[in-house]
Formats: C-alpha cells, structure tokens, sequence
C-alpha cells in the first residue's frame, strides 16, 4: 500500500466546485490506470452523522451498478472512514457547516473514491498509542487500497481519494 500527499492545487479546481470528469484519475496513481471501461457518480453529503450512512449506500448501489460487486465490502469501509474524516475534519470551520462532496471515479477494473472538503487539515497517517481513542482510520484505507493521498484545492479545501482495484 502506498499513500501520496500532494500540495500544489488544480488551478481550476476549488472545493466548492469540484466535480470530476468521467476521465479523472489522481494525479499520483496515474501509473495505475489500465483500459476499460470509465464511468463516474457523485454524491453530496449534507453536514450531518447519517451522511457516512448514505455513502455507504450509495458507493455500494453505484458499485453493483457497475458489476463491481467483489469491491463492495471494502470501498464501503474505505468511504466510511474517508467521509467520517471529511465531516468530522473537514468541516469544523467555526462557520454554518458544508456540504462534502463524494466521486466515485471508475477506470477499467480501478475504482477511486474521492471527498472534497473545505477544511484546512489535513490527513495524517499517525500511530496511535494504547490508551488514544480513534486514530486508525488512515490505518484501513491504507492497508485497502493501491494508493490513497490528498490534493490541496484552491482557494482553500482539499480532496482526499483512495483507488481500490477488483481482483485479478
């Protein structure tokens, strides 16, 4: 499992209007990409617990949809976290709370799953001691997926994605 963290932003992406094109693919896992076929969902996630529900759902929907059903298991426990961490980080900007925005980008057998959020923490892959609550989020999208990382959004705002891959 590898993860990339970038920082320079897409000069024409920001959180608020990101949306990704069927063709998207991060740009850190492009060596990953194979032929076949591309299609792509999105979502948006109102500011509120039951939303992590709702990915769940709707990742698992859009992946059966596609005839991926050997990567629903794990995506929904990769959007979980991922849309946990968007809510809970990516939102507490002491303002009225955001929606999140979700992608689900399919590229021949790879499937990524992408959060954008207008907060400005970023994700971190720490370890956590015995007595720390919480904390292992990044540990299972990690351990889950090919690559995983984040990308810095202008003005302010990030996208973090994930790509999974159905068995050979």
């Amino acid at each position: 499992m590898i993860s990339v963290q970038t920082t320079t932003a897409h000069d024409q992406w920001t959180t608020f209007d990101w949306w990704p094109p069927v063709g998207w693919w991060p740009e850190a896992a492009r060596d990953l990409l194979q032929a076949g076929p591309m299609a792509s969902a999105t979502f948006v996630l109102p500011p509120a617990a039951s939303s992590v529900h709702s990915a769940r759902s709707f990742t698992a929907g859009t992946l059966l949809g596609w005839g991926l059903e050997e990567l629903v298991d794990d995506m929904e426990l990769v959007v979980s976290e991922l849309a946990t961490n968007a809510l809970h980080h990516g939102l507490s900007l002491g303002s009225a709370p955001l929606p999140v925005q979700m992608s689900l980008v399919r590229r021949g057998p790879m499937v990524t799953c992408a959060f954008t959020d207008p907060g400005a923490s970023v994700p971190v892959l720490r370890y956590s001691g015995p007595m720390d609550v919480g904390g292992l989020g990044l540990h299972i999208v990690d351990s889950l997926s090919l690559r995983w990382g984040w990308t810095a959004l202008a003005p302010r705002g990030k996208i973090v994605w994930a790509v999974l891959s159905r068995a050979a």
